[in-house]
């Protein structure tokens, strides 16, 4: 049995990347970058008027001046062009800075021209709303890290440098299937001895939702054959995840089936409450996750171990769960000797446990938006407590491992 640290490192440390592609920077939303950017271009790439205004030199300050030419963003301008002695140009965001001037001085700071002629204000500051050239990004600068998961701001910051292309890793692929005859999938009819299969939909929409290509099998029976054709059938994804059948009961095949078929493990159960029987490994190139079938037992430890495992696939270097430090102004009783999660609900301030969060419940996933995790010696949690809150229903991801565990203060 593995401590919760432990079991994440050995996923870090097992666990590879999925292989590279190439697109298109329009599609790019949400991909990991498989490669660092730098810049090949400054930005801007010319000095530029930061507002429209007059363009003038500050020689003539205070004085009366001409203007002889209107600059408009995308003209064209000579480099032997050069503003002379008092005179000015009419310029607008954007435009190019001709040789000579060295101040914008926006329309609104200056009378109403009377023949096209200004007078200029007794104190000019140099380089005033001008946008100088490379000031918003510097040639070989990074721009964005190996392994940054791209937004729109990313994307955009691509486009500034003409890039039209990048390599991301290939999204994972995640199979889901689960196990036991007791159960049956939501669009059928159940017999009053059976029940819908909860963990399969919610794992697959949580999988996707973290990037990944997810495909579903079928139910397997509680025998082995079975269990064996669903391995073999899913052996081309790059993370198989099952729900049930990995405790110890008399028809708990599951992992004897994966051992059968050359299953290596990572880890076998964890020091946590609930989703002990939670077993992590390898078959061939193929990560294996064996959660527990009971649902927020199940659940739960997806959340902790099967999220490592697929932002480590997608190649993303932000892999490591986040926590929010709060406050909790509630009395908890727990039974102490193993670490133990508690569901709740952070509200941006405070953290307040559910009422009702049995293991094979199926609401609390819903009801809360995270957890914390309780050091085994706990078995008070005293209102004012300080937690570690582990988000759910967002994403809080970091590129090094914080502390999970909730302590004695």
């Amino acid at each position: 049995m593995v401590s919760i640290e432990n079991g994440l490192e050995l996923i870090y440390q097992n666990i590879q990347p999925t292989n590279l592609e190439l697109i298109p920077i329009e599609i790019a939303l949400n991909r990991v970058l498989a490669e660092t950017v730098k810049a090949k271009y400054p930005l801007p790439n010319f000095d530029n008027s930061a507002m429209d205004g007059y363009g003038v030199s500050i020689i003539d300050v205070g004085k009366t001046v001409k203007i002889i030419k209107t600059i408009f963003a995308g003209d064209s301008i000579s480099d032997d062009w050069t503003l002379t002695k008092d005179s000015a140009v009419k310029i607008m965001t954007g435009a190019k800075i001709p040789k000579g001037v060295n101040a914008i001085i926006p329309f609104e700071d200056i009378e109403k021209p009377l023949d096209n002629f200004i007078i200029l204000p007794n104190s000019i500051k140099p380089n005033n709303h001008i946008r100088k050239l490379g000031e918003d990004i510097e040639v070989d600068e990074v721009l964005v890290l190996q392994g940054e998961k791209l937004d729109s701001y990313k994307i955009g910051v691509l486009a500034s440098q003409g890039i039209s292309h990048i390599q991301v890793y290939k999204k994972p692929k995640v199979v889901v299937f689960a196990t036991g005859k007791e159960l049956k999938m939501h669009y059928e009819n159940i017999e009053p001895h059976q029940i819908y299969n909860t963990n399969s939909p919610m794992i697959l929409a949580k999988s996707q939702d973290l990037g990944a290509e997810i495909s579903f099998m079928k139910i397997a029976t509680d025998s082995k054959n079975d269990i064996k054709l669903a391995i073999k059938n899913s052996l081309d994804a790059d993370l198989i995840i099952t729900s049930g059948g990995v405790s110890v009961g008399e028809a708990d095949f599951t992992k004897d089936s994966f051992f059968d078929l050359g299953f290596k493990t990572i880890f076998e159960k964890v020091d946590i409450k609930p989703g002990k029987p939670t077993t992590c490994g390898m078959l061939g190139k193929t990560a294996i996750l064996n959660l527990a079938g009971n649902p927020s037992a199940g659940l739960i430890n997806f959340e902790i171990f099967g999220k490592a495992i697929i932002l480590t696939l997608a190649g993303n270097r932000k892999n490591k769960l986040d926590i929010i430090e709060c406050e909790t102004l509630e009395n908890l009783k727990v039974k102490s000797g193993k670490r133990t999660v508690i569901l709740g609900k952070f509200d941006g301030s405070i953290f307040t446990p559910l009422k009702k969060r049995s293991p094979g419940m199926v609401k609390p996933l819903m009801e809360s938006n995270g957890f914390i995790i309780l050091e085994k010696d706990i078995d008070t949690l005293q209102n004012g407590s300080f937690v570690r809150f582990i988000p759910t229903q967002f994403h809080w991801f970091s590129d090094f491992q914080k502390s999970l565990i909730t302590e004695n203060s």
